[in-house]
């Protein structure tokens, strides 16, 4: 069948804010989802029961959970989920302690990927929300005989929103012709790499070793550039929703897209035979007091609403005290909200306290970030 391999820490920086304390694969979304849900759920959902997911650092929230991966079906003796911690590769002349790019994540985890028996390897970034069918794109990579194919969005850039992607470029056969790696100023409608691929492993292999030889460190340049036109390279376009946040404003547009958005909410959530798996906990049901008001709103099991809450993403345990006023707002798990207080176009972390009587605004276009176990 097919091994998958998740990278969790690679694109940290993209949501500085959200990435202080916690990889990039388990920043909070949805209201009770991790980001690696997304990725980790097709995998799953397309009989994928080898997952390694390569982290560095600040994964203990990735750990926590992540746990055995019985929510996901992959505690299991043999193969299951695998978190895979630091390790220097021997070619990098960084000097850190940690992998910076894919060619050196995978590079380092070389011996582990040749003793795998699965003949395919399903690799992929841990930071985009997308659900798509991972089955039909195995059967398309082994129909058309590539040796790597690539899922690729059709999407409309303007503005500098090019700088954020990965261009793929194809021919009719769906054989790729050209790759530009992040341009500048590239406007109208490409297609942009979903950081998700599939490589049959004895190429991988070789390629990896052949790259590191020759000194790159870059899996775009190092194998997806040198070896188009010299190996078999396809594209499988997907036409579901995808999102990849690449700053706060993004992440926080995307969020509250999924309020007003039933086709988004849709292609995530309700795709047939395809769910999102998250982490299971035992909360009780939200708790709508007498005089409370939620309109709009996606609310996680074990909140509770006294006040009024609009155009809102709760995520577990929030509390919304008496005579207060939420709209716009994302609120991570356990925020505490006192009594009249006023929030506008606010993203609170986890463990947040904010005591009565107190008034924050922010914009859509800037909105107002609280750290985590911060009292206001």
């Amino acid at each position: 069948m097919a091994a998958g391999i998740i990278f969790a820490n690679l694109t940290n920086k993209n949501i500085p804010e959200l990435t202080a304390v916690r990889t990039q694969a388990s920043v909070p979304f949805g209201g009770r989802y991790r980001l690696i849900d997304f990725v980790l759920s097709c995998m799953v959902n397309a009989g994928i029961k080898d997952v390694n997911v390569i982290t560095s650092y600040n994964y203990q929230s990735l750990v926590d959970h992540l746990g055995s991966g019985k929510d996901w079906d992959l505690a299991r003796r043999t193969g299951g989920l695998r978190l895979l911690t630091p390790n220097i590769a021997s070619f990098s002349t960084r000097g850190t302690s940690r992998y910076d790019t894919r060619l050196d994540a995978l590079y380092s985890i070389s011996d582990a990927l040749a003793k795998t028996k699965d003949e395919l390897l399903v690799v992929a970034d841990a930071d985009a929300i997308f659900n798509l069918d991972l089955s039909d794109m195995i059967a398309q990579h082994k129909e058309s005989g590539a040796d790597m194919t690539f899922a690729v969005k059709r999407v409309t850039l303007c503005g500098n929103q090019s700088e954020q992607y990965n261009l793929y470029d194809s021919d009719a056969e769906g054989n790729l012709t050209e790759v530009a790696a992040h341009p500048k100023n590239i406007e109208g409608t490409r297609d942009v790499s979903m950081n998700l691929w599939i490589a049959n492993r004895t190429f991988l292999l070789s390629a990896i070793q052949d790259a590191a030889a020759h000194g790159f460190d870059s899996l775009t340049k190092g194998i997806v550039a040198r070896y188009m036109g010299r190996a078999d390279m396809k594209v499988y376009r997907y036409d579901g929703f995808f999102a990849c946040p690449c700053c706060l404003e993004d992440y926080f547009a995307t969020s509250m897209q999924l309020t007003n958005d039933k086709e988004m909410r849709d292609s995530l959530f309700n795709a047939k035979n395809q769910p999102v798996i998250t982490k299971v906990r035992n909360s009780p049901s939200t708790q709508y007091v007498a005089g409370s008001s939620v309109k709009n709103s996606m609310i996680a099991d074990g909140c509770v609403i006294e006040g009024t809450v609009e155009n809102c993403i709760l995520f577990r345990g929030v509390r919304i005290g008496k005579g207060s006023v939420v709209k716009n707002c994302i609120l991570f798990q356990d925020t505490m909200v006192g009594e009249g207080s006023s929030l506008n176009c606010v993203i609170t972390d986890k463990n947040v306290s904010i005591r009565h009587g107190v008034m924050l605004s922010g914009h859509p276009s800037k909105p107002f970030y609280i750290d985590k176990n911060k009292m206001i």
